[in-house]
This record gives C-alpha cells, structure tokens and sequence, in this order.
C-alpha cells in the first residue's frame, strides 16, 4: 500500500487532502483512482488508513476509514552525523539511515573529506538529499520525513549534539568490543542518540580529542575497516536491534 505524508492542517475529521507533487504522482504515475487505499501520517505517530474518492482538481481527497498508532517509529531519536563522503555515496547513505530508523540527518564537513561544498551547492545538495529521505519515508513507512540538515562543520556538528544523551564516535583506535559492548548496553530506550561516522580518511585526531572532551564514547566497529558507507548502517542496525528488542 502506498504512503504519503501531509501536514497536520490536511487532515479533517473525515478527509484528508493531499496538496502538492503528490497530487500528480497519485494521479498520473501510480494512475491510482477513487475507491483505491492509501496510507497517510502527518507526525502524529498515527497511520491514517484512507480511501481515495476524489482525483481531480488541484487535490486528492481521501476519506479516513480508521486510524491506528503506529510502531514504525524507534523509541530513541537516532541523530546520524555523517562526514560527506565522494560521489553519489550521500544519498544512498540517507536513504538506507531512514530506513534503519535514524530521526535526522546531518551532513558534517570534516577536515579529511574530499569533498568541498560552497554555500550554493551545500544548499543545493540538501534539497535534494531531503527529497531522497522523504522518498526513503514513503518506502518504509516511516511516520516521519527524517530532516536533512544544512551542512555543519565538524565543531559546529559537536556543539550540536552537546544535549543529546549517548554521543558515538567510531574509531579505529578505540578499546576493544568488550568496551563497545558495554556502551552500548547502558543506551536506554527513550534517550536521544548522536552517531558521528567519519568521511573516507576518517576523522583527524584533532577531531577525536574535541569529540572526547564533550563527552562522545569511542567505539569499534570490530577488526574490519567499513567504508564510511557501510560504518553508519552498521551502528544504526545495532541500534535498531537493541532497542526495538527492549
């Protein structure tokens, strides 16, 4: 079944509409007609189940047949502070975080990536990598659109995480799994979750020092070293695991 998302203004006590790129999506690619079911959420944790029963015009009307809370949501906010890597790697990086349940997105310009971005293009690239995170959402049937954020840089994307409860780093030079085990035991349902993964050269040690002096956990990721691509999906899938687990 397919899954849309509209703001909480869109949804009345028996129809919602659905206003925007949406409108031609439903209408002229998936050619879905009156009668038809969709899903729809707004970011109230709730999974409206709807019928379509009006196509044309510049909206889709939708009567509501029920309305349930959803469980697709994790019950900890996953921040994934991630170093921009080369190429095309961003979006696959976002699409799959959004899938494992990450909460938000922030792009992080670290001393050691290749990449450089100016103001325009940072702009330009967020538009864009937010247009794959709702895409991502639609897919998974996520009850939110995870937030792109503007591009940070390393201090700033630190100074940011301060008020979150666990803060991650994954880092080569890290004690070993027992201590990663022990860290990880200790994150709690409920408690907000920063996760910095490095760019393709890693972090500089810089970094790492400013990273521990504001309270981030070092942790290993095991024996194998993960392209910056696979490093954030490994820490979200554990994170999924333990915590939908408890």
């Amino acid at each position: 079944m397919y899954h849309f998302f509209v703001t909480p203004e869109q949804i009345g006590e028996k129809e919602i509409r659905i206003e925007g790129s949406d409108v031609n999506h439903i209408r002229n690619v998936l050619r879905m007609n009156p009668g038809e079911q969709i899903s729809v959420s707004c970011g109230d944790g709730k999974d409206y189940r709807c019928e379509i029963s009006k196509t044309d015009g510049n909206y889709i009307t939708a009567k509501i047949m029920w309305v349930q809370e959803s469980d697709a949501e994790l019950p900890s906010e996953i921040c994934l502070f991630q170093g921009l890597p080369k190429g095309d790697k961003m979006e696959l990086i976002i699409q799959k975080a959004v899938e494992l349940g990450a909460s938000a997105i922030v792009p992080v310009a670290s001393r050691r990536a290749v990449v450089k971005l100016d103001e325009k293009k940072a702009a330009a690239k967020v538009k864009r990598w937010n247009a794959v995170s709702e895409s991502a959402a639609k897919q998974s049937k996520r009850m939110i659109v995870p937030e792109v954020k503007p591009v940070m840089s390393f201090e700033d994307a630190v100074k940011y995480a301060e008020s979150f409860d666990q803060k991650l780093i994954p880092y080569e030079l890290a004690r070993g799994m027992d201590e990663t085990r022990r860290i990880v035991r200790e994150i709690r349902p409920g408690q907000s979750i920063a996760v910095f993964i490095g760019p393709e050269g890693g972090f500089d040690e810089t970094e790492i020092a400013l990273a521990k002096e504001s309270g981030f956990a070092p942790v290993t990721l095991g024996r194998r070293i993960l392209r910056t691509e696979t490093a954030g999906m490994t820490v979200l899938s554990v994170l999924m695991f333990l915590l939908e687990g408890r």
